[in-house]
């Protein structure tokens, strides 16, 4: 039986498992959007926020919006291939990029009165991380079972979380998150922790 504990409560905002994600509704609302409609109303919001903030820092940058799976993404992308400006927007070990997508998502809920679940990807960081995560959740994985003994994770973020969540559970291994605020880092075991 596989699985994985999401995390419920977190600083950051809380991501939302396959269940929850498909329990949302795609009927209108009571203004009478659906919810394809509200995702692109926030990509555009977010976008003009974005290029706002492009432009009084005087980066070049262009903003690629997509609807997929229930959730905006959000890329800014360069056709310069050494952009120090954009990779400074990133951060070490996505700092500055978690920090910039929390104030677009507050944009958009300041907009909207919506909270936001927006993914921002900045040349393509997240898309290069994705790899690096799953091979960390691969050597956990291993770990775990070759020790038989709780492997813990380096913190990261409540999306990098559910990424490795993801990855242990379809290996058949648990996983759970520990810790608060930004010790928060998941607990990867062959059986499920009491």
């Amino acid at each position: 039986m596989n699985q994985h504990t999401e995390d419920a409560v977190d600083v950051e905002q809380p991501e939302l498992d396959h269940d929850d994600e498909a329990s949302v509704s795609e009927e209108g609302s009571a203004n009478g959007s659906t919810k394809a409609e509200r995702l692109e109303e926030e990509g555009d919001i977010a976008a003009d926020y974005l290029e706002e903030l492009l432009d009084v820092a005087d980066i070049d940058g262009d903003i690629d919006i997509e609807v997929r799976s229930g959730r905006t993404y959000i890329s800014i992308v360069s056709d310069e291939a050494d952009n120090k400006e954009l990779e400074a927007l990133v951060g070490r070990d996505g700092e500055v990029l978690e920090s910039l997508q929390e104030l677009t998502r507050l944009a958009v809920l300041t907009s909207t009165g919506n909270r936001s679940r927006l993914v921002l990807d900045i040349l393509g960081y997240r898309k290069e991380r994705e790899g690096e995560l799953r091979e960390i959740a691969d050597k956990a994985i291993e770990e775990a079972q070759s020790s038989n003994e709780p492997v813990h994770l380096a913190p990261m973020s409540a999306y990098e979380r559910k990424l490795v969540h993801d990855v242990v559970a379809d290996a058949g291994l648990f996983s759970e998150s520990e810790g608060e605020g930004a010790k928060r880092h998941i607990v990867v075991s062959v059986e499920e922790l009491v």
